[in-house]
């Protein structure tokens, strides 16, 4: 079992908490990547998101919040790219 630390929002007895926590790296699916992320930022709706369901941004704890991130791609599955649709 691979793990890595991750910031995670989980609730606990209706409060939603966060903290640093060892958590297991997922099988990878068809058509996504495995990202090694070295740096990454919590925004403004990340910290909403983080405070519970109640502001709409997240409906499903736990969670890792933050899409904005730095790092090496360590896995792909296939992907398929194709030439773009006009209007672009």
């Amino acid at each position: 079992m691979i793990t890595y630390q991750a910031y995670l929002v989980k609730e606990v007895d209706g409060s939603y908490l966060g903290s640093i926590e060892a958590i297991e790296k997922p099988e990878i699916q068809d058509g996504h990547i495995i990202v090694d992320v070295q740096f990454s930022s919590l925004n403004y709706k990340d910290a909403l998101s983080a405070s519970g369901p109640k502001t709409g941004v997240t409906r499903n704890y736990p969670f890792v919040p933050g899409i904005d991130a730095v790092g090496s791609v360590t896995e792909l599955s296939l992907i398929h790219i194709s030439e773009p649709t006009r209007p672009y």
